[in-house]
């Protein structure tokens, strides 16, 4: 049998294969790739065969822990690692990888092997079975996110400007594509900008792009992210720290629809929506006078204000949840999820950084985790026990708080109604008045139908 008739052959063998398949030489490079390697990426084995795997897979591991850069460092094949990709469509896809060394027939390494498996359709189940609590991977069952998740649809219908307030840390790139996703818009792009990042110069070629030869090192033309968001969404975050010159370019963006790239004669219209963020308050920076009034009611026309993650604390067990998936996936670890006392101890905590942070402890806390719970010693030394007191003396203290405080903002939540307040949590409205008396939990002035609430000795709970 010829050369090309066995490669012939290996081609067919690995065609038929459902996962999908490639190989890399020495150099990094494409030497093979099959047909489910193309349905899953969208690349056509002659655009990818020749070039580096990062450009072709631009996966969220490539940078920091390629798969099959730890292969060809350790000799040993990877299994079942999670990663995402991002298509020639844009869209993001989970995917499970294996990797293992090439060999020739005198057992030198000449490149490396990686199939991988479009789990979209396992995490598409997977969303659906969790849709009651979640809305594009935005995670919540407080109240003040339920009420966000109803206006999010209708906010994605219109074509109109979206404010999105809120700290550091509560998600407001999150809140912004679920406003593109959502959109008649989805299938153009969303182009993210932090305004923050870059100084005036930088920003406005960033933002409009420029010409050839319209500054030093400018040798061709350059489009914009506003230009290469043209019929999608581009999201500016960080828009409070623009500069005032910024702030004059940018309105008359909004205002006439064009853009002039810098070196440029002629504008260029463009049809963009614009998603703003910030986590400073506009409003006083008005007041100020460092923000254009002008401005921030041409980008305020619908309003988004997000709340910090103490504002709404039993949404956190749902993200505690979310997150130890989310690693288990990443990292292919097994674990179970949070110990009772490492769960209320995240409770108690006040979460300056938010959901960030909180996600950045989930994280360590993975890392330091050998076993199947997450226990109170894998926690960041701050959020740790101090003292004499054992773990376990501290989990029961700390459990006892929680339903305080649980059942505390129920209360506040229902104006005072031990009824409703019960349905919230899903217990007896009787468990919920022995409970209240039990903790010494201070109920609202009024039960909730506006009469004044002073429960005595053997009265029952109001409705």
């Amino acid at each position: 049998m010829s050369d090309h008739q066995v490669d012939s052959r290996q081609d067919v063998i690995l065609d038929s294969i459902n996962e999908g398949v490639f190989t890399v030489d020495l150099d990094w490079r494409i030497s093979t790739f099959n047909k489910a390697a193309q349905r899953i990426t969208g690349v056509a084995p002659t655009d990818a065969i020749g070039r580096p795997c990062c450009e072709v897979f631009r996966a969220n591991i490539c940078e920091t822990a390629c798969a099959l850069k730890k292969t060809f460092g350790t000799g040993k094949p990877v299994v079942n690692a999670m990663a995402h990709i991002v298509t020639t469509g844009g869209d993001r896809v989970p995917i499970r990888i294996s990797t293992a060394l090439l060999k020739d027939s005198n057992g030198q390494v000449i490149g490396g092997v990686e199939t991988f498996q479009d789990l979209s359709q396992l995490e598409q189940l997977r969303k659906e079975l969790q849709s009651r609590y979640t809305f594009e991977d935005i995670v919540g069952r407080s109240p003040a996110m339920m009420r966000l998740f109803e206006i999010l649809p209708q906010i994605a219908a219109s074509s109109s400007t979206v404010l999105i307030e809120g700290p550091s840390g509560t998600g407001k790139e999150l809140f912004a594509r679920a406003v593109h996703n959502l959109s008649p818009r989805k299938k153009r792009p969303f182009v993210a900008v932090n305004c923050a990042a870059l100084p005036d110069t930088l920003l406005e070629s960033e933002l409009f792009g420029h010409k050839a030869g319209a500054f030093t090192d400018a040798r061709r033309n350059k489009p914009g992210r506003f230009a290469l968001a043209d019929g999608g969404t581009i999201f500016l975050d960080e828009i409070g720290d623009i500069s005032p010159a910024m702030q004059v370019r940018l309105l008359r963006v909004l205002q006439e629809r064009v853009i002039e790239p810098l070196g440029g004669v002629e504008p260029v219209k463009v049809d963009v929506r614009v998603v703003a963020a910030t986590n400073r308050n506009l409003s006083e920076l008005v007041k100020d006078g460092t923000f254009r009034e002008d401005l921030f009611y041409r980008i305020k026309v619908i309003h988004l204000k997000l709340p910090g993650l103490r504002q709404r604390r039993e949404d956190i067990p749902l993200l505690v949840d979310h997150l130890v998936s989310k690693f288990n996936r990443l990292g292919a670890k097994d674990i179970a999820g949070v110990s009772p006392q490492v769960l209320a101890r995240l409770m108690e905590h006040d979460y300056p950084g938010n959901v960030r942070e909180l996600e950045n402890i989930i994280e360590q806390a993975f890392v330091l985790c050998r076993g199947e719970m997450i226990e109170l010693h894998h926690l960041p030394a701050e959020l740790r026990p101090s003292g004499g007191a054992s773990g376990a003396d501290i989990g029961a203290m700390s459990l006892a708080s929680m339903e305080k405080h649980l059942i505390a903002e129920a209360l506040r939540r229902h104006g005072g109604s031990r009824k409703r307040a019960a349905r919230d949590l899903g217990v007896n409205a009787c468990t919920l008045y022995r409970k209240i008396k039990a903790l010494g939990i201070e109920t609202p002035d009024t039960d909730g139908r506006g009469n004044r609430s002073v429960p005595g000795p053997g009265s029952s709970p109001s409705a």
